[in-house]
């Protein structure tokens, strides 16, 4: 079992999502620092190491994992690239924190699994979602009953295009398969699906219907799907997003014999519970760096002060998930 004193991170990608989301929190935590970063843009990650006081950096991933004052690996990339990055690093004895989605297919997320249990080496998923105070909420109103035996989840997403959606000689990352896994669905549908198997189990049976309506990129822009639960709820999902500014929506409703709730994954609305009392509106405040919850649970248990469940072996089911709904699998 690996037990770190202080925990030196290496980052390998340094995007959009390590700037605010994740980045300056690991060095918030006792026992953590980040030591070295890596990207294979040399202006881009010069830049990062320099406004985030990093004290190295690489263009090339296997010198920054063989970094011997690199002792675990933050895997910031596209998804496809994590596989083999995290495998890299595992082979290399350091354990790894790993971007939603874990892959770019469940493939490739057993693929990694394998690997941890055959090294001994902790993998971790980046669902920050199931730590924060909104999502715990959520989560405790049903627990604590408050809408009764729940009978039906319905999920409710759609949005417009993206300015960047229309450049079809370069197009975004998010929007190519062979890099994302998918289109925006396989992006931003994993904190949902994930949320909502940590509440209900995992789902065991889910089947999709895809289609490109705005013909702005070859993935999927709408999808339909149905899926049960291992705890016998059924629910659905609608995504859409290649949608008119008037259906924007962001819902996810949890439907129970005695009472509703309502709440949202990526624009934090206030939580709606409706029961006979009527409607009450909850907002518990989230801390600024979102995913600070869940990386401090992860150096705790690096340092052996605590046990982090979001690892890759429960981050692997929403995978297979996203796989069926789009027929990958």
């Amino acid at each position: 079992m690996i037990q770190l004193n202080n925990v030196c991170w290496g980052f390998i990608g340094c995007g959009e999502v390590t700037e605010k989301k994740s980045g300056p929190a690991f060095n918030m935590i006792d026992g953590s620092k980040v030591v070295a970063v890596m990207s294979r843009d040399e202006e881009k990650v010069k830049s990062y190491a320099r406004r985030h006081n990093i004290p190295r950096w690489y263009t090339d991933a296997q010198e920054l994992i063989g970094d011997e004052d690199v002792n675990a690996i933050y895997i910031a990339t596209p998804p496809s690239s994590h596989a083999t990055f995290a495998i890299m690093a595992m082979k290399a004895g350091k354990p790894v924190y790993i971007e939603k989605p874990m892959a770019a297919s469940y493939e490739d997320c057993a693929r990694i699994n394998r690997i941890s249990q055959e090294t001994g080496v902790p993998c971790f998923v980046a669902y920050y979602r199931r730590y924060l105070p909104y999502f715990q909420k959520v989560r405790q109103l049903v627990e604590e009953g408050e809408i009764g035996n729940v009978i039906n989840v319905q999920i409710r997403f759609a949005q417009p295009p993206r300015a960047l959606d229309y450049n079809s000689t370069n197009l975004p990352w998010r929007v190519q398969p062979d890099i994302a896994g998918g289109g925006y669905f396989y992006d931003l549908a994993p904190h949902q699906l994930d949320f909502l198997q940590e509440m209900f189990g995992c789902i065991l049976e889910a089947e999709g219907y895809t289609s490109n309506r705005g013909g702005l990129y070859q993935a999927e822009d709408t999808i339909s799907a149905c899926f049960k639960f291992a705890s016998g709820i059924p629910g659905s999902g609608s995504w859409c997003f290649v949608a008119h500014e008037s259906a924007k929506e962001d819902r996810i409703e949890i439907i129970g014999d005695k009472g509703m709730i309502c709440f949202s994954v990526f624009t934090y609305d206030p939580i709606a519970l409706h029961t006979e009392r009527g409607r009450e509106e909850i907002l518990p405040q989230n801390p600024p760096y979102v995913q600070l919850p869940l990386i401090k649970a992860v150096v705790e248990h690096l340092q052996g002060k605590a046990i982090c469940t979001c690892d890759g072996v429960s981050a692997t089911p929403t995978n297979w998930v996203m796989d069926r709904i789009l027929n990958k699998l």
